[in-house]
């Protein structure tokens, strides 16, 4: 049976399987400790009966072997207080089990219960499984943001989709109306 528990730090040296996928980004051991001492509560990890980690989330990070990694950012007054999900990755022994999905469904309820107004998340434009699944789950296209993520080895960047999903203190669905016209990554707040 799959355990989703709390990330603590000694899962760090235990989730290269999922850092390792070519479409997960991955950051230094300092970026996961700040997110780990700032929201704890969006960072979660999915554990096998063997013990061995599936994916994690961090309200902004999901990996499986299974984790979801974010955090709550914005501004109340603007209606823009939200969830951000970092990452989310899912070692490729362990997809297609919906362990993504309840990742992200966790990571709405934390959303939910700190009066967000909307998740959102970045996504390549190329990585096509992760936009369908992300649609699947309710999510639509915001905004394209140009040359968002950096290539490696002389490729041109590449573009991200802003995608989010209203949470029920959006009661007009405002956070969700897309924007006519791509941004770049100065342009985001």
């Amino acid at each position: 049976m799959t355990t989703l528990r709390a990330f603590t730090c000694d899962d760090l040296f235990r989730f290269n399987n999922i850092n390792l996928d070519p479409l997960t980004e991955t950051y230094g051991i300092p970026f996961y400790l700040q997110y780990l001492a700032h929201w704890p509560e969006y960072f979660i990890v999915a554990e096998a009966p063997g013990g061995e980690l599936m994916g994690y989330s961090a309200a902004a990070l999901i990996f499986c072997m299974f984790t979801v990694m974010g955090k709550a950012e914005g501004s109340v007054a603007r209606e823009e207080w939200h969830g951000h999900v970092t990452a989310l990755s899912v070692a490729p022994e362990f997809r297609r089990l919906g362990l993504a999905a309840k990742l992200m469904e966790l990571l709405e309820e934390i959303s939910e219960k700190k009066g967000g107004f909307f998740v959102d998340l970045f996504v390549r434009v190329s990585n096509q499984v992760a936009v369908n699944m992300y649609k699947q789950l309710g999510y639509s296209v915001y905004r394209t943001v140009l040359e968002y993520y950096s290539a490696s080895s002389g490729e041109p960047d590449e573009d991200a989709y802003d995608m989010r999903k209203a949470l029920s203190r959006d009661t007009e669905k405002k956070s969700v109306i897309p924007l006519p016209h791509p941004v770049r990554p100065e342009d985001i707040e």
